[in-house]
């Protein structure tokens, strides 16, 4: 390895396979560059940022655990020391899981999806309606106050907000329609 230093007070250090080690002048920061254009910077926060030339993506990992990475498509993903991960997508879909099994996702429409460790799945839509999926049954509920259940086995309920109430069977007959 040839060591330098640097009329500034900076090391620079470069070894046989061609990588670079750089010190600053207060020794408070650290950039190491890899042959094969990988680039390591320790900062003087502590942060250490990873940037992978191949993927042309950016690792940067916090003191407190916090680790985050920026792909080239603009996708930046979250990693929380507790678990949960945010990623957030090109489009501003943002989408977070819970070390629980929870998930989230927030469209930019406004549109919210939820959905459980057992499956069990809300979406919320920007204009006011909300569906409810389950193993069970899957309900769309209207503003209006509408509720409109369809269950496993094919039968269709709809309550609308008049007091109405109709029953299809699971060939689509209509059963009761008062």
């Amino acid at each position: 390895k040839v060591e330098e230093v640097l009329t500034d007070g900076r090391r620079i250090i470069t070894f046989c396979n061609g990588t670079k080690k750089e010190i600053s002048a207060d020794k408070r920061t650290t950039t190491i560059s890899f042959f094969n254009g990988d680039v390591k910077k320790i900062m003087p926060d502590q942060r250490v940022i990873y940037y992978y030339a191949d993927a042309q993506t950016t690792h940067t990992a916090y003191p407190d655990g916090l680790e985050v990475l920026q792909f080239p498509n603009n996708q930046i993903e979250k990693h929380y020391p507790d678990g949960t991960q945010e990623i957030v997508f090109p489009d501003h879909t943002v989408k977070r899981l819970y070390s629980d099994g929870f998930k989230e996702t927030f469209f930019p429409d406004g549109t919210v999806v939820k959905v459980e460790k057992n499956g069990d799945k809300i979406v919320v839509f920007s204009n006011g309606q909300k569906e409810v999926h389950t193993a069970q049954f899957k309900r769309r509920e209207y503003p209006d106050g509408t509720v409109k259940t369809v269950y496993c086995n094919g039968r269709q309920e709809t309550k609308y907000s008049t007091g109405r109430v109709r029953i299809k069977d699971g060939e689509g007959n209509i059963i009761l329609d008062k």
